[in-house]
């Protein structure tokens, strides 16, 4: 052992030993899915204590040159049998009673038991050295690798942090007004039963305050079901934070919300509270469900469920080449099912997974935080074939039975850390959008593809907005960026609207064996839907110089390679409370959009004049605040938008009603300046401010990155206070304008402009062509909100339908393509 005792001396400065903040990458390779099961293990470096499956280890020895590692190999054991399992070797599921993972009563979650070996190797001969040769050597080597090892394996890992091993969703913390909360003596007593909401004579879901003893209706759900929010209601107009859902109160406890901290709380006076409106809590009996029973219903509903995950069907499991499962992590089944399709795109595959190489080469130290080489990892991970294995049957130890569904996979935890750093959604474990999120992803790679091939182009096309006054017959034409074609869902143009009459006749007469009907609308409907021309009743025209009605007319300027459709399944009703539509939608095979092709200013039409609207300000000699609709103001708020945002959305709508104003918010809900002080255009924001204030290099590079000079996108900021999305507008607003801006701005110097080639026309940079496209993929939704549910995705891969989800890779066998949510379409070659 002396030669390995000498080589262990000669690195033993590099080796460290972790301190607490060390990220210690101890379950996941940072350049490939490899971990401690993986053949060949994985390789920690005991100097920056990254983890390396056996194919990168090598390479990061000869980069960085750090010797010394610590070799974790974990082998799986065969589980025994107790005394609860069926003959076939599975104990039986037992139903959840609890809104948790990993707890006892909770969703099941699987543990496997793993033998561990653990020793330092050296390279680059790998030279190993376990715990036994340590105690052979010297004091001063011994004592530090001994820390270094013993410090790596009880640090708690990277990934292990941000997987949901175990999660209760009943864990609730002290209300902060529970402690001190006022009660008023107002003579109210509450009696055991019998109650109703004060307001709309509700008798179920019903939430008493406790501060003055109303019993109120509580919110109203997804589906439409619950209350009509008047708790909600009465605590925006009092103050008072706590109410109790009357109808859970048992000796053992209640459900205690906080309006003031959005959230299930506890209420250790509670006893107390509820004695002082007459209400003995130790003689109450359970009468409604639970938050967390209600909650556990809508994560086992059935229905759609079935229909989408091919349920009733035995699947055939497919393994290899771009058929490899993906782990869920705890409601990410969202960012699985997009990653999915994505990495099916061929842009995306040259951009990161045909340059992986090359692109691991030019990682920096840490690559685990690196955009580039995690979306390469994960989509070479995802098309390799390397994980697309059948995971290990835990009652067969010798590999005989016939593969199950389920996958070994591949669990991006690294990816899904680093794209959610920063969000205050995609950050979460919590169920998301995934059409919020495809945006959110296509924007990451639009910040991280201002140099070079940008493959999120191959979705990006313009849409032309044509506006014309029908009192002057002028027209305005205006062009904007977009990604995703949202198609609207036409209710009223259902082709079963008895049946779905019949249904809900029988439900209101409370009969319980009345089927669900689904909604069949026409595909035909919904694009004769997102084609006619919308009626603008309040617009200003700048030919007659007030307002007037106008028609506004959508089409597409330019057609992409892949076309993504969004079904607005999620929508509001008359109240403005979000609800899912139920709906079935005959989406075709092959699409042919060429009719609507835009045709830009028509021969003999005369374009509206370029003059400003009068702003919209009180008469003052000074600019002061605008004049705003208090009402339309005050609904806005009372939803729970802040102030600021409801008054921006009020002022760039031009006062023109509610509808106007909720749309514009839920399109700029994920703008940065979302809730920051409205500010006027030609106004100073802030002290010392100018209108030659520096600007945002962020905004300034995310402009260029879409095909304008820097002058252009100069000029586009300063005339839009520095605020990036009105920019956008305002530059597609002037394309004439800046096409004959003057380089002396800052732009090309006028012998640079005379020498060779003309400068590129402006715009962002757009793919076009034939407006006819061949469906490849679609993403399903099941459940009543994008809040909860689950995701999956069907991809045609050589002909045949194969349905993603999570770790099952499985031939489709009916893909239920009336039921997406996102529709996937490639263009089809003429």
């Amino acid at each position: 052992m002396a030669e390995v005792g000498e080589v262990l001396m000669s690195v033993l400065s590099t080796i460290r030993v972790p301190k607490p903040g060390d990220r210690v990458h101890k379950d996941e390779c940072a350049l490939s899915f490899s971990s401690p099961e993986s053949e060949g293990g994985l390789y920690v470096c005991m100097n920056s204590f990254l983890g390396f499956g056996s194919q990168y280890v090598d390479r990061y020895h000869a980069r960085t040159g750090q010797k010394a590692y610590l070799h974790i190999t974990r082998i799986r054991k065969a589980k025994k049998e107790d005394d609860t399992s069926s003959g076939s070797g599975h104990p039986p599921k037992k139903k959840p009673t609890r809104l948790a993972i990993g707890i006892e009563g909770g969703f099941d979650v699987e543990q496997e038991l793993y033998e561990e070996d653990v020793k330092v190797v050296i390279l680059p001969d790998r030279q190993e050295v376990t715990s036994e040769d340590l105690a052979t050597m010297p004091d001063v080597v011994r004592e530090r690798v001994s820390l270094s090892m013993a410090g790596i394996m009880a640090a708690d890992s990277v990934s292990h942090a941000l997987q949901v091993q175990q999660w209760d969703g009943e864990v609730r913390q002290e209300s902060r007004h529970a402690a001190d909360l006022k009660q008023l003596d107002n003579g109210v007593k509450i009696p055991p039963s019998g109650w109703r909401c004060e307001v709309c004579d509700l008798q179920e879901n019903i939430w008493m305050n406790l501060t003055d003893g109303k019993l109120l209706c509580g919110r109203r759900y997804f589906d439409g079901s619950g209350g009509n929010n008047h708790a909600l209601l009465h605590f925006r107009e009092t103050g008072y934070p706590i109410a109790v859902k009357l109808g859970t109160i048992t000796p053992d406890g209640a459900d205690v919300y906080s309006y003031d901290e959005d959230d299930m709380v506890l209420d250790s006076k509670l006893p107390e509270h509820l004695s002082h409106f007459g209400i003995n809590m130790m003689t109450m009996e359970k009468t409604e469900r639970t938050m967390t029973e209600l909650e556990i219903a809508v994560n086992q509903r059935v229905g759609e469920w079935e229909v989408i995950q091919e349920s009733g069907t035995t699947l055939r499991p497919m393994f290899g080449a771009g058929l490899t499962g993906m782990k869920n992590l705890g409601n990410s089944c969202y960012l699985n099912s997009v990653m999915q399709v994505l990495f099916t795109v061929p842009d995306f595959q040259n951009k990161y997974v045909s340059n992986i190489d090359k692109i691991i080469d030019e990682a920096p130290s840490d690559p685990t935080q690196d955009f580039k080489t995690q979306v390469a990892k994960l989509g070479y991970g995802l098309l390799s074939g390397e994980y697309s294995k059948p995971a290990p049957d835990p009652g067969d130890e010798n590999g005989a039975s016939e593969p199950r569904g389920d996958q070994i996979g591949i669990a991006p935890r690294m990816f899904k850390a680093l794209v959610g750093r920063g969000h205050a959604e995609f950050s979460t474990n919590r169920q998301q959008d995934a059409q919020e999120f495809l945006l959110h992803f296509i924007n990451m790679v639009e910040r991280n593809c201002r140099s070079g091939s940008n493959p999120s182009e191959a979705f990006r096309f313009l849409v032309e907005e044509r506006i014309v006054c029908q009192q002057s017959q002028k027209a305005k034409y205006t062009q904007r960026v977009d990604y995703i074609v949202q198609l609207p869902v036409p209710m009223d143009q259902a082709t079963n609207t008895e049946e779905l009459q019949e249904a809900e006749r029988r439900r209101e007469e409370g009969d319980s064996s009345a089927p669900t009907v689904r909604a069949q609308i026409p595909f035909t409907a919904c694009m004769a839907a997102l084609s006619e021309p919308e009626i603008l009743t309040d617009f200003w025209s700048s030919a007659v110089q007030s307002k007037t009605s106008a028609t506004k007319t959508t089409r597409f300027a330019s057609f992409p390679d892949h076309l993504v459709i969004q079904i607005k399944k999620f929508t509001f009703g008359l109240d403005w409370v979000p609800k899912k539509l139920d709906v079935s939608i005959d989406v075709p095979d092959t699409l042919d959009l060429s009719a609507l092709r835009a045709t830009g200013q028509q021969p003999g039409e005369e374009l509206l004049p370029e003059v400003a609207p009068p702003p919209l300000m009180t008469p003052d000699v000074e600019v002061k605040a605008p004049v705003l609709d208090d009402s339309t103001v005050s609904q806005l708020c009372e939803m729970g938008f802040p102030l600021e945002a409801c008054r921006k959305a009020v002022y760039y709508t031009g006062n023109t009603g509610i509808d106007a104003a909720m749309n514009w918010i839920m399109s700029h809900m994920d703008d940065p300046d979302f809730a920051a002080p409205l500010v006027l255009p030609g106004c100073s924001s802030g002290p010392g401010t100018t209108p030659t204030e520096s600007l945002s290099e962020e905004h300034l590079a995310t402009i260029v990155s879409m095909g304008f000079s820097r002058d252009q996108a100069t000029k586009a900021l300063r005339a839009t206070s520095n605020v990036l999305e009105r920019a956008v507008d305002w530059i597609f607003s002037h394309l004439d304008d800046l096409e004959s801006m003057d380089v002396s701005e800052g732009g090309r110097s006028a012998a640079e402009s005379e020498g060779g080639r003309d400068p590129p026309p402006p715009g962002p940079r757009v793919k076009d062509g034939a407006g006819k496209y061949e469906l490849f993929a679609f993403v399903s939704h099941m459940g009543t909100s994008t809040m909860c549910g689950h995701y999956v995705c069907h991809i045609k891969k050589d002909h045949q339908w194969v349905i993603f989800n999570d770790q099952k890779v499985c031939a489709s066998e009916k893909p239920p393509k009336d039921l997406g949510y996102l529709y996937f379409y490639r263009r089809v070659a003429e």
